[in-house]
């Protein structure tokens, strides 16, 4: 076994692989860019080398750097974590030829699974169903019919130029093959000067199942069931689960069986994942291999209580698969919620920054603990102040639950986002938890179109309806009386003229565009030693009882004898007064107001924000790398005025109207705040 492991990754998966090697007794280097010098996996580390600048080109993904690290600190054995290098044939062969052990697929597997016509090829020849098709040119309608029915209806006629949607129509019968070849070649000689045209077999309703893989250098190989990975938004997973709630026994047999065929045809030796599309008939289709550890492997790690990641360590050292398929368990099931800092109110833009408060929820179930036990898990590379940087990826923390069944899961993980507390910048955690609240989500009815189709234009506070709104106000009502209640016990108060609280309360609940709800609330039977109290609220009892404290983040108690967690906020940028109260996904902002004090602000005028619109302005944190207009240029509606850059994503932004641009207000390679002026137009 190695003494000493490098990992050749950042954030939550740096640190995952560090506790499984901590527990394996074995000593673990982290490598880190300039921006990740106060990282979290470089404080777990034994030790950790820099290896250059923040671009990640010029640190995390030099592999000439991270082999020379290797041999500075004597490290036996490489683990790639996912990203960066980990699917690099060059690196995985390099790391080998200087004697360092690559703690995943030997080269020759991850090249030919690399290579998506050769990996098709191989599936075809280790008998894995691949989407049936004619990829050769198609010369008539009466041939594409002929090929349309013996590929078997519902068939996808592509342009071979295709692309925005030009050249492209679906099938389901002879008709429809014989007028949508023709529609397609017309399209496609018009559009791109390219009639050739080709068809394949239209999988309805897809969805995105993979099956987990392991296998040793001795030809052992096993599957360890699959991963439900439906739930995703432009091709990126959002929430995965373990076990599909979609598939059948037979269906998970099939898969997992051809899975294995195709990874002893490449001499699969670690952790890997077969890919497949399946249809709502069952009907499944190869698509790809990922040779490395997955993100979501923590759901499949609950349902069968083993640890991947040692698993992949002892295989790398040549150690025998210690279990067979029939050791293989599938016991409860596993949800995990990606946990990203995107702001999902301005279209999912990357939100950079400092933590100013990080506080998961409380964990029962600890990455590399074998054995499979209920509860919540949190997977993640930041701490509390930490810096979430714009030079990688958006992830900031990955949320597991374990429970005994589907329905149990669900609810564990909506009680779990509750609790996970994130300031400073914004995250997903709304969308989140609107996700799990979705009937269809809940009923297992989806597909890879879910999000698209439900929320095609894009996510709104609107989305994300409470079961109960009444709820917050009484929430609110009931935080402001605990904390008028340390106003009481101010000593040296003048006798006959304490301070004494009211029951009575109006909460006014606050929104940007200065419109204010009032809701009447009483608060009675107020126990300042036990945290209990009875709020009425429109036409509504709420009995609460908590041992919340002042300025804690989470508040924890039970309501008419049900338990709940939910989170509160003092103040906000629109009103500093306000007590921000978040529950399910849905937050509102609200002051609590003795009746006197409501009918007098019900009298003060609004401050309208102030008017932007001859701003270009900086829809999120990140660096501007162009600016592409000068101080009295005329500029065009549409027309290209910066770029911004974060999180691996450039943003383009555009002119809303016709004007002159008066001052450039923002220099080239200038770090950026949100809403922050970058073109003034006169």
């Amino acid at each position: 076994m190695f003494e000493k492991i490098l990992i050749a990754n950042r954030g939550e998966i740096a640190c995952r692989v560090i506790v499984s090697a901590r527990k394996m007794g074995i000593k673990t280097v982290a490598v880190y860019s300039d921006a990740d010098k106060d990282a979290r996996h470089v404080e777990l580390a034994d030790e950790a080398v820099n290896i250059g600048p923040a671009a990640s080109r010029e640190s995390y993904l030099r592999a000439d750097k991270i082999i020379a690290a290797c041999k500075q600190t004597g490290a036996q054995a490489v683990h790639p974590g996912y990203g960066f290098l980990s699917e690099n044939e060059a690196f995985a062969k390099q790391v080998e030829e200087e004697g360092i052990t690559f703690i995943g697929p030997k080269h020759y597997s991850i090249a030919a699974m690399g290579d998506k016509i050769a990996s098709k090829k191989l599936a075809n020849e280790a008998k894995v169903n691949t989407i049936p098709g004619w990829n050769a040119a198609i010369d008539t309608p009466e041939q594409a019919v002929k090929i349309a029915a013996d590929i078997g209806y519902p068939v996808m006629i592509k342009a071979s130029a295709g692309g925005g949607g030009k050249g492209l129509r679906v099938a389901f019968n002879d008709k429809e093959a014989f007028e949508g070849f023709t529609a397609c070649q017309n399209e496609a000689r018009n559009s791109f000067g390219d009639d050739r045209v080709f068809i394949e077999k239209f999988v309805e309703e897809p969805r995105h199942i993979e099956i987990q893989v392991l296998g040793d250098s001795h030809g052992n190989v096993i599957y360890l069931n699959e991963r439900e990975c439906s739930i995703q938004r432009r091709h990126q997973k959002v929430i995965e689960e373990a076990p599909s709630p979609f598939i059948s026994d037979a269906t998970r047999k099939a898969m997992g069986e051809q899975a294995v065929a195709l990874a002893k045809a490449v001499k699969y030796q670690s952790a890997g994942t077969v890919e497949f599309v399946v249809g709502k008939d069952q009907s499944f289709y190869f698509l790809e291999m990922n040779t490395r550890l997955q993100v979501e492997h923590p759901v499949t790690e609950c349902i069968t209580g083993l640890d991947l990641v040692e698993l992949m360590i002892r295989v790398a050292a040549g150690e025998e698969l210690p279990l067979t398929q029939a050791d293989v368990k599938r016991d409860g099931w596993a949800i995990e919620c990606r946990i990203n800092a995107e702001d999902p109110f301005r279209n999912f833009l990357p939100s950079t920054g400092r933590l100013v408060r990080f506080q998961p929820p409380k964990q029962t179930l600890f990455a590399g603990k074998e054995g499979t036990v209920d509860g919540v898990r949190v997977d993640t590379g930041v701490i509390d102040g930490g810096e979430i940087p714009m030079f990688y990826d958006s992830m900031i923390a990955k949320l597991i639950v374990h429970g005994r069944d589907r329905n149990e899961a669900i609810a564990m993980m909506r009680e779990a986002l509750n609790g996970f507390v994130i300031r400073g910048i914004s995250s997903n955690i709304p969308f989140q938890a609107a996700l799990l609240a979705h009937p269809k989500f809940v009923a297992g009815d989806f597909n890879t179109g879910f999000i698209a189709q439900n929320y095609a234009h894009g996510f709104h506070a609107q989305d994300v309806p409470h079961d109960d709104p009444n709820f917050l106000i009484a929430l609110a009502a009931y935080v402001n009386r605990r904390n008028l209640q340390r106003a009481t016990g101010i000593t040296g108060q003048l006798r006959g003229h304490e301070f004494k609280v009211g029951e009575e309360f109006v909460v006014v609940q606050l929104d940007a565009q200065g419109n204010h709800q009032r809701h009447a609330a009483t608060v009675r039977d107020f126990q300042a030693q036990s945290g209990s109290s009875v709020v009425e609220t429109n036409g509504k009892k709420y009995e609460i009882c908590s041992s919340w404290h002042l300025g804690g983040a989470r508040i924890r108690g039970a309501v008419n004898g049900n338990a709940f967690t939910a989170q509160v906020e003092r103040g906000s940028l629109r009103n500093p007064l306000s007590i921000g109260i978040s529950h399910n996904g849905t937050r509102i902002d609200a002051m609590v107001l003795t009746p006197r004090a409501a009918e007098l602000h019900a009298l003060m005028p609004f401050k309208a924000p102030p008017d932007m619109s001859r701003f270009v302005l900086s829809p999120m944190p990140g660096l501007l790398v162009d600016v592409s207009v000068q101080p009295g240029q005329k500029v065009q509606a549409g027309e290209r005025v910066a770029v911004i850059e974060a999180m691996k994503m450039e943003n383009v932004l555009f002119a809303a109207a016709d004007g002159v641009v008066g001052k450039v207000l923002a220099a080239k390679g200038e770090s950026l705040s949100v809403d922050q002026p970058i073109v003034e137009f006169v």
